[in-house]
């Protein structure tokens, strides 16, 4: 276990701690960054298995992960397990906005009575573990507007050293 999974802070792909390095193969503190596996950087191919939401939000991320150089071949089926939570998502979604927060629960009795009761929605379970998923892989694929953040800055340094007062 390294020592960020025991933090909870997720480790950065090489790429991005380069991007905040003070020079080439430097991170940001100073520290050499480890060259990554060879891995080549071809956009993967969409798993068969994927539904149509899911497809829809592959078409969509996809191709914009790939420009950046930060998917491969071998990230297909986390790729597919992200946008069959984003598909989960949506349908759950749905479910809660058609049939509500609550759901109607009736039972009868041996005497005929009926009697009634209202409990949650299985459907908003289903959107609440879904949405932690759908978190967890963009954090994985740097689809969160923090990490966007993070590959927005440009150049090795983003410009920190010509505003350092004391550098």
């Amino acid at each position: 276990m390294t020592s960020s999974a025991s933090t909870g802070r997720k480790q950065l792909p090489a790429n991005v701690k380069l991007l905040h390095g003070r020079h080439e193969g430097v991170d940001s503190g100073g520290r050499k960054v480890k060259t990554p596996p060879a891995f080549k950087r071809l956009p993967p191919e969409p798993p068969t298995w994927l539904g149509e939401l899911a497809r829809a939000e592959w078409d969509r991320v996809v191709p914009e992960l790939s420009r950046l150089d930060l998917v491969k071949p071998i990230d297909a089926a986390a790729l597919g397990a992200y946008c069959e939570m984003v598909q989960l998502f949506i349908t759950a979604t749905a479910e809660v906005h058609e049939n509500g927060l609550t759901v109607e629960n009736k039972s009868t009795r041996k005497d005929g009575t009926e009697s009634v009761w209202y409990t949650a929605n299985p459907a908003v379970g289903v959107q609440r573990n879904a949405q932690a998923a759908i978190r967890s892989w963009c954090a994985e694929f740097g689809l969160t507007p923090a990490a966007e953040m993070k590959l927005a800055q440009e150049g090795g340094d983003g410009g920190q050293e010509d505003d350092d007062p004391f550098g």
